[in-house]
C-alpha cells in the first residue's frame, strides 16, 4: 500500500502546492511512484463541463500515473472561499467517508508515494462540526508542515505543531517557504525556526518567479522520509 503524507501549512497562501510539488518530483528522483491528492478545492473553474482547482490540476500533471481529475480532487468548488461556506452554497456536504473512499481508491494504483494536500491551515472546517484534520487522524497520515517565512510564522508554526502533535500525530518534516521576499531579518527568523521546531527540515524553498517555480529542483531532503 502506499505511503501517504499529509501536507498543511502554516495558513493559507503559504505555498502547499508549490511545496507539495517540490517534494513530488524530489520522489520521483528517488525512484518513487507518485500520486497527488487534493480532497477538497475552493476556487475551481470549469473546464471541459466540470470544476476544477489550479493546485490540484498542478498535483495530477506532477503524478507519475495518468488519472481521471476527479481522483486527485474529490471536492471542488466554484467561489475561492473557506470551502465550508462554499459547500453550503451549493448545497452540498464535504463528507469524509468520500475523501477516505478517495485515498483508498489511489492505494489501490501502483504508486509508492502519495502526497495529500490540505487546504488552508491544519483546522480546516468542512461544516457540521468536522474538520479535514479529522479525516488526517482518522487516517493516522505522517504529517508535513509547510511554514510561510512571514511576519508571524514562528508564532503560527508552533501553535500548528502544537495542534498536531496533540491529536496523535507524527510530524514526518517540515519545509520553510519563503512566501515574503521583503520579510525583516529573514536569516534571523529562520534560524530560530530551526532551532525551536523539533522535526526533521526538509528543506528551504527561495523566493522565486513563477517561470523558476515550474523549474525548481534540489531544494528539498527527502532522507528523513526515507528511513
Amino acid at each position: 500500500m502506499a505511503k501517504t503524507f499529509f501536507v498543511t501549512g502554516t495558513d493559507t497562501e503559504v505555498g502547499k502546492t508549490f511545496v507539495t510539488r517540490a517534494l513530488m518530483r524530489a520522489a520521483k528522483e528517488a525512484g518513487k511512484q507518485v500520486l497527488g491528492y487534493k480532497p477538497v478545492a475552493s476556487g475551481c473553474e470549469l473546464i471541459d463541463g466540470s470544476l476544477k482547482n489550479e493546485d490540484a490540476l498542478t498535483l495530477q500533471a506532477e503524478s507519475s500515473i495518468k488519472l481521471p481529475y476527479a481522483m486527485h480532487n474529490p471536492f471542488a468548488f466554484a467561489p475561492a472561499i473557506a470551502p465550508h461556506i462554499a459547500a453550503e452554497q451549493a448545497g452540498e456536504v464535504i463528507a469524509l467517508p468520500r475523501i477516505a473512499e478517495g485515498l483508498t481508491r489511489l492505494r489501490e494504483t501502483t504508486a509508492d508515494w502519495i502526497f495529500a494536500e490540505g487546504a488552508g491551515g491544519w483546522r480546516l472546517p468542512l461544516g457540521q462540526g468536522h474538520f479535514l484534520s479529522d479525516w488526517v487522524k482518522k487516517e493516522h497520515l505522517p504529517v508535513i508542515l509547510v511554514v510561510g517565512a512571514r511576519l508571524g510564522c514562528i508564532n503560527h508554526a508552533l501553535l500548528s505543531l502544537e495542534a498536531i502533535r496533540h491529536d496523535g500525530l507524527v510530524v514526518a518534516g517540515w519545509v520553510l517557504n519563503r512566501v515574503d521576499a521583503h520579510m525583516s531579518h529573514y536569516e534571523e527568523n529562520a534560524a530560530t525556526l530551526k532551532q525551536l521546531i523539533s522535526a526533521p527540515f526538509l528543506g528551504e524553498m527561495p523566493r522565486l518567479t513563477e517561470d523558476e517555480a515550474e523549474t525548481a529542483e534540489g531544494f528539498i531532503d527527502l532522507a528523513p522520509l526515507l528511513k
